[in-house]
């Protein structure tokens, strides 16, 4: 079955099933599984805004099935960094070197690939568990920003639900956006650290 097959068998099912169903969804997204979960959403706001479904069940399904998979995917990932290439490999000190810069800006890294890198989302789960990132930090920076996945695809549904798609592209080119902008914001900052260390250098 193709995605497109898919995502539209998971739409035709949210009518029957509804907010469990969302539910589910999100739990299968945050742990990798190419469920549609984003647009799932955007659909249950529509029936919201319609009155064929509650919003109170219809955010807490989702976000309860989001945090659910996000926390299995951190415990995975806790008993799988036993078996990561160790040290003194070159694999195994790049591994090493990523799992040292989770731990040390792990929290921003979990909020923003919660909504605005989410497609990360899965692998940095993964990431902050196999590398012994404190699993409160995580929780919070997690239970976060899902806060803001759900409110913000819900929503675009409960205002654009009349279309679909229009929300879908929407929701698309302004995470699109973000990422760019943030994606500006850290080139910038790494060209003024390093403009600063030559002008050290140099003095």
């Amino acid at each position: 079955m193709s995605l497109a097959a898919l995502s539209d068998w998971f739409l035709a099912q949210l009518p029957l099933y509804g907010p469990a169903l969302l539910g589910i969804t999100t739990f299968l997204s945050c742990l990798a599984l190419p469920v549609p979960s984003s647009l799932m959403m955007i659909a249950a706001g529509a029936f919201v805004a319609s009155g064929d479904l509650s919003l109170p069940m219809v955010a807490a399904t989702a976000y309860a099935g989001a945090v659910t998979g996000d926390q299995l995917g951190f415990l995975l990932g806790r008993r799988a960094g036993r078996f990561l290439p160790k040290p003194g490999t070159r694999r195994g000190d790049l591994i090493a070197a990523a799992m040292d810069g989770l731990r040390r800006r792990g929290s921003v890294t979990v909020f923003l690939s919660r909504w605005l890198f989410s497609a990360l989302g899965p692998w940095v789960n993964l990431a902050a568990g196999a590398s012994g990132f404190a699993h409160p930090r995580f929780a919070l920076a997690d239970l976060l920003g899902e806060a803001v996945w759900v409110a913000a695809y819900v929503g675009l549904g409960i205002v654009f639900g009349a279309n679909l798609q229009a929300a879908a592209d929407l929701a698309a080119n302004a995470v699109g956006f973000l990422g760019a902008g943030a994606a500006a914001l850290a080139l910038g900052a790494w060209l003024w650290h390093a403009l600063r260390a030559s002008t050290r250098g140099g003095a």
